[in-house]
Protein backbone atom coordinates (compact mmCIF):
# COMPACT_ATOMS: atom_id res chain seq x y z
CA UNK A 1 0.00 0.00 0.00
CA UNK A 2 1.68 3.82 -0.83
CA UNK A 3 2.12 6.19 2.14
CA UNK A 4 -0.87 8.42 0.12
CA UNK A 5 -3.69 5.45 0.41
CA UNK A 6 -2.11 4.39 3.86
CA UNK A 7 -2.91 7.83 5.55
CA UNK A 8 -6.10 8.20 3.81
CA UNK A 9 -7.30 5.17 5.07
CA UNK A 10 -6.03 6.41 8.39
CA UNK A 11 -7.66 9.95 8.72
CA UNK A 12 -11.12 8.38 7.66
CA UNK A 13 -11.27 5.67 10.83
CA UNK A 14 -13.03 6.78 12.55
CA UNK A 15 -14.11 10.06 10.78
CA UNK A 16 -12.74 13.60 12.38
CA UNK A 17 -14.49 15.19 15.18
CA UNK A 18 -16.48 18.29 14.31
CA UNK A 19 -18.46 20.38 16.61
CA UNK A 20 -21.61 21.74 15.70
CA UNK A 21 -21.57 24.67 13.21
CA UNK A 22 -20.67 27.76 14.47
CA UNK A 23 -21.95 30.87 12.78
CA UNK A 24 -18.81 32.59 14.02
CA UNK A 25 -15.71 32.81 11.64
CA UNK A 26 -14.09 29.64 11.12
CA UNK A 27 -10.48 29.09 9.39
CA UNK A 28 -8.57 26.45 7.87
CA UNK A 29 -5.40 25.06 7.99
CA UNK A 30 -3.03 22.91 5.45
CA UNK A 31 -0.99 19.98 6.52
CA UNK A 32 1.65 19.23 4.53
CA UNK A 33 3.26 16.22 4.04
CA UNK A 34 5.85 14.31 1.37
CA UNK A 35 8.08 11.94 1.79
CA UNK A 36 12.13 12.43 0.83
CA UNK A 37 14.53 9.68 1.72
CA UNK A 38 11.83 6.86 2.85
CA UNK A 39 10.53 9.24 5.93
CA UNK A 40 7.03 11.67 6.62
CA UNK A 41 7.80 15.10 6.74
CA UNK A 42 5.81 18.22 7.32
CA UNK A 43 6.16 22.05 6.08
CA UNK A 44 5.29 24.08 8.79
CA UNK A 45 6.01 27.98 8.62
CA UNK A 46 7.58 30.20 11.08
CA UNK A 47 5.74 33.41 10.48
CA UNK A 48 7.15 37.08 10.52
CA UNK A 49 8.30 38.70 13.70
CA UNK A 50 5.98 41.93 13.22
CA UNK A 51 3.08 40.20 12.14
CA UNK A 52 0.26 41.27 14.60
CA UNK A 53 -1.66 37.86 14.41
CA UNK A 54 0.89 34.66 15.45
CA UNK A 55 3.91 36.60 14.73
CA UNK A 56 7.42 34.63 15.32
CA UNK A 57 5.30 30.72 16.03
CA UNK A 58 5.30 28.14 14.00
CA UNK A 59 2.71 27.32 12.52
CA UNK A 60 0.81 25.78 8.85
CA UNK A 61 -0.78 27.68 6.78
CA UNK A 62 -3.86 28.97 7.85
CA UNK A 63 -6.64 31.11 6.08
CA UNK A 64 -10.03 32.35 7.27
CA UNK A 65 -12.81 30.71 5.46
CA UNK A 66 -14.68 33.18 3.20
CA UNK A 67 -18.55 33.18 2.90
CA UNK A 68 -19.73 29.51 1.71
CA UNK A 69 -16.14 28.20 1.22
CA UNK A 70 -15.67 24.72 2.09
CA UNK A 71 -12.24 24.54 4.42
CA UNK A 72 -10.14 22.70 1.78
CA UNK A 73 -11.01 25.73 -0.83
CA UNK A 74 -9.50 27.66 2.06
CA UNK A 75 -6.45 25.64 3.57
CA UNK A 76 -5.56 24.91 -0.52
CA UNK A 77 -5.96 28.73 -1.86
CA UNK A 78 -3.61 30.36 0.91
CA UNK A 79 -1.05 27.57 -0.07
CA UNK A 80 0.31 29.88 -3.22
CA UNK A 81 0.33 33.01 -1.64
CA UNK A 82 1.76 32.08 1.85
CA UNK A 83 4.14 29.44 0.35
CA UNK A 84 4.68 29.49 -3.09
CA UNK A 85 3.34 26.08 -3.69
CA UNK A 86 0.73 25.41 -6.87
CA UNK A 87 -2.10 24.40 -5.58
CA UNK A 88 -2.79 22.16 -8.62
CA UNK A 89 0.11 19.74 -7.02
CA UNK A 90 -1.64 19.09 -4.29
CA UNK A 91 -3.32 15.94 -3.54
CA UNK A 92 -6.02 15.83 -0.79
CA UNK A 93 -5.23 13.32 1.87
CA UNK A 94 -8.28 13.99 4.65
CA UNK A 95 -8.79 16.34 7.87
CA UNK A 96 -8.03 15.51 11.29
CA UNK A 97 -10.25 16.80 13.99
CA UNK A 98 -11.59 20.19 14.32
CA UNK A 99 -9.68 22.35 16.86
CA UNK A 100 -10.59 25.85 18.43
CA UNK A 101 -8.29 28.92 18.85
CA UNK A 102 -8.48 29.80 22.27
CA UNK A 103 -11.45 32.28 22.20
CA UNK A 104 -11.37 32.23 18.54
CA UNK A 105 -12.43 30.53 15.21
CA UNK A 106 -12.64 26.66 15.10
CA UNK A 107 -9.77 25.23 12.63
CA UNK A 108 -10.33 22.59 10.32
CA UNK A 109 -6.61 20.31 9.90
CA UNK A 110 -6.83 19.95 6.00
CA UNK A 111 -3.98 16.96 5.01
CA UNK A 112 -2.40 17.00 1.71
CA UNK A 113 0.23 15.00 -0.02
CA UNK A 114 3.10 17.54 -1.24
CA UNK A 115 5.09 16.35 -4.47
CA UNK A 116 8.85 15.77 -3.97
CA UNK A 117 11.14 17.49 -4.58
CA UNK A 118 9.32 20.95 -4.46
CA UNK A 119 10.66 24.15 -4.14
CA UNK A 120 8.99 26.60 -1.55
CA UNK A 121 8.90 30.75 -2.36
CA UNK A 122 6.81 32.29 0.86
CA UNK A 123 5.78 35.53 1.14
CA UNK A 124 8.87 37.12 2.64
CA UNK A 125 6.55 39.79 4.52
CA UNK A 126 4.75 37.19 6.42
CA UNK A 127 6.98 33.78 6.34
CA UNK A 128 10.36 34.33 7.06
CA UNK A 129 11.09 30.50 7.09
CA UNK A 130 9.72 27.26 5.87
CA UNK A 131 10.21 24.77 8.62
CA UNK A 132 10.62 21.16 7.01
CA UNK A 133 10.19 18.63 9.85
CA UNK A 134 10.13 15.06 9.78
CA UNK A 135 7.33 13.47 11.63
CA UNK A 136 9.83 11.02 13.35
CA UNK A 137 11.80 14.39 14.94
CA UNK A 138 8.30 15.00 17.34
CA UNK A 139 7.69 11.44 18.25
CA UNK A 140 11.46 11.78 20.56
CA UNK A 141 10.05 11.98 24.14
CA UNK A 142 13.29 14.57 24.91
CA UNK A 143 11.85 16.39 22.82
CA UNK A 144 8.36 17.33 24.01
CA UNK A 145 7.65 19.30 26.72
CA UNK A 146 4.11 19.12 29.15
CA UNK A 147 3.82 22.96 30.60
CA UNK A 148 1.54 24.42 32.68
CA UNK A 149 -0.07 27.72 31.18
CA UNK A 150 -2.50 29.90 32.19
CA UNK A 151 -4.82 31.25 29.43
CA UNK A 152 -7.80 34.15 29.89
CA UNK A 153 -7.84 33.08 33.72
CA UNK A 154 -7.98 29.17 33.27
CA UNK A 155 -4.93 26.61 33.85
CA UNK A 156 -3.66 24.36 30.91
CA UNK A 157 -1.48 22.13 30.22
CA UNK A 158 -0.14 22.34 26.76
CA UNK A 159 2.43 20.61 24.82
CA UNK A 160 5.19 21.82 23.58
CA UNK A 161 8.01 20.07 20.62
CA UNK A 162 11.24 21.42 21.29
CA UNK A 163 13.11 20.83 17.45
CA UNK A 164 16.41 22.41 16.84
CA UNK A 165 15.83 26.11 17.32
CA UNK A 166 12.01 26.02 16.97
CA UNK A 167 9.59 25.92 19.99
CA UNK A 168 6.33 24.52 18.19
CA UNK A 169 3.03 24.87 20.71
CA UNK A 170 -0.46 25.73 20.93
CA UNK A 171 -3.29 24.27 18.27
CA UNK A 172 -0.04 23.93 15.88
CA UNK A 173 1.36 21.22 18.26
CA UNK A 174 -2.14 20.19 18.92
CA UNK A 175 -2.61 19.47 15.36
CA UNK A 176 0.79 17.88 15.13
CA UNK A 177 -0.45 15.68 18.29
CA UNK A 178 -3.90 14.41 15.90
CA UNK A 179 -1.45 14.05 13.39
CA UNK A 180 0.83 11.43 15.05
CA UNK A 181 -2.14 9.77 17.09
CA UNK A 182 -3.79 8.97 13.89
CA UNK A 183 -0.68 7.86 11.78
CA UNK A 184 0.07 5.60 14.71
CA UNK A 185 3.23 7.41 16.07
CA UNK A 186 2.25 8.08 19.14
CA UNK A 187 3.27 5.75 22.48
CA UNK A 188 -0.94 5.19 22.96
CA UNK A 189 -1.25 4.08 19.37
CA UNK A 190 2.05 1.45 19.57
CA UNK A 191 0.46 -0.01 23.21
Amino acid sequence: MSWIAEIRDRLTQPPPRRDPPDPAESAAVLVPLYVDAGSLWVLLTRRADDLEELGSQVSFPVAVRDTGEEFWEAAIRECEPTLGLDHRTLLQLGELDQVRLPGGPEVVPCVAAVPWPFEASPRKDEITEVVNLPLTAVTNPRLVETRAVEIDGTAREITVYHVGRHRIWGVTATILENLLRRLGMTEEAVR
